[in-house]
This record gives structure tokens, sequence and C-alpha cells, in this order.
């Protein structure tokens, strides 16, 4: 195992009691409704900079369309939250499942869309082959993990959800704009990774 998955690895299990830190539960608006078990991978990129590999959701989609995104999607049968964030992100970037070093789970929550979501953590080759499936992705970049964490860069915002006001966090990163619930879960890393624990 590489020093820099260690120190995730190591890392996440330390925050874990630090829950829902920086994210938000929306239970109190999807009661009654039935929900879906959904997952997201988080890629983190091995290089001595990291990033995180994130997409734009093509416009056609139902959900969320033209949105930054992590890879990820609901869980089939069988399948627990690791599993389906794997499949759907070779899915999605054809990222190979066994390139892939799961360094843990964040807390699982729920969205004003009706799904209980978990994010998987993981570690991928700094020059790993995404290809992306034009069904599913529009675009895919990769943005600096140093500049993600960086809570100086998370601008909050007021929006209108499903006839609420409700606050939001929106990321820039060269004019890729990041909010909802993908910079929800970002936010969510920064109180648990610090930059300077993880690189040299």
């Amino acid at each position: 195992m590489s020093t820099l998955f260690n120190r995730l690895h190591r890392r996440f299990a330390d925050t874990a009691h630090m829950g829902m830190a920086g994210i938000r539960d929306d239970s109190e608006f999807v009661q009654g409704k039935p929900l879906r078990d959904a997952a997201v991978l988080i890629a983190v990129t091995e290089r001595p900079e990291p990033g995180i590999l994130l997409t734009h959701r093509p416009e056609t989609m139902k959900s969320h369309p033209g949105q930054v995104a992590f890879p990820g999607g609901k869980l089939e049968p069988g399948e627990d939250a690791v599993a389906a964030a794997l499949r759907e992100a070779q899915e999605e970037l054809s990222i190979d499942p066994a390139q892939v070093q799961v360094a843990g789970k964040a807390t699982t929550f729920v969205t004003g869309s009706g799904f209980r979501l978990t994010p998987v953590l993981g570690l991928v080759p700094a020059e790993i082959e995404v290809r992306p499936d034009p069904r599913e992705v529009a675009d895919w970049f990769e943005a600096p993990l140093r500049h993600l964490l960086d809570q100086s860069n998370h601008k909050p915002k007021i929006g209108m959800f499903n006839g609420n006001r409700r606050p939001y966090v929106e990321i820039d990163w060269q004019g890729h704009r990041i909010w909802g619930i993908t910079a929800g879960i970002i936010a969510h890393l920064s109180h648990r990774l610090s930059i300077d624990e993880l690189v040299e």
C-alpha cells in the first residue's frame, strides 16, 4: 500500500466520529417517501499533489442535468455501497475496480431527491485511463484536492429547493461550478482530511 493510501485510510478512520460535519441531511423533506440506496466514488489520484475526479452530467439526464458530480448511482440487488460505487465508476468512466484502493466510507445521509447516499473514498493511479460513457458523462475533469479541501474556496449560498430556502456550498475550479450534493460531500471531506497531513 502507498504512503498516500495509508494516510487517507488512517485519517478517515480517525475522523469517523465527526459524523455529518459539513454536510446536510434532508431526511425531514422526504418523510413518508421511499428512499433509494445509492453510492458515489470519491476517486483521489495518487500523485504528489492529489486531485479528485469529477464529471459533468449530460443536460439530457432526468436527474441533476448538467451538474458536476462524482461517479455513482443506485445500488443493485445484493450490492453494498462499495460495490455499487466501484461498478458505477467503471460504467461511467471505465475505471477498473481492481485499480481502486478503497480507503473508507463516509457517513450515509439522505438527499432531497430521495437517496440514502454513501460516499466511498478511494485512491486511483495518477495516470489511470478514463473513458467516459457519453450516455452518462458529458465531460470529466480532475480538480486539485488542495483547492477542494480549502474551506476559503467554499462559498455559502442560499437557494430554493422544493419550495424551501436552503443553504448550500458552491466551489469554483477553473470555471467548473461545483455545488449541491457534490460540494456538500467535498465540504464534509474538508472537515475530515487535511492536505498537510496527506502530502509531504
